[in-house]
């Protein structure tokens, strides 16, 4: 598996986490702010992590291009 594959398939799990961080925050915003506040923060910290590979991403198809 080339790095370009493994970047890929880190950034689908990734992804996934995160919808699944960010649905539990909106279901617990009715009833328990604190837990809503808690996964909307580890969303964002997946989204920068998404970000960053997407940067990894985009230089590997430079240099490999």
């Amino acid at each position: 598996m080339n790095r370009i594959d493994e970047i890929n398939t880190r950034q689908d799990q990734l992804n996934k986490q995160y919808k699944i961080l960010v649905e539990q925050a909106y279901n617990f915003r009715q009833t328990d702010s604190a837990l809503s506040d808690i996964s909307e923060y580890r969303a964002i910290k997946l989204l920068n992590k998404l970000n960053r590979l997407k940067y990894l991403y985009r230089e590997q198809n430079k240099s490999a291009v």
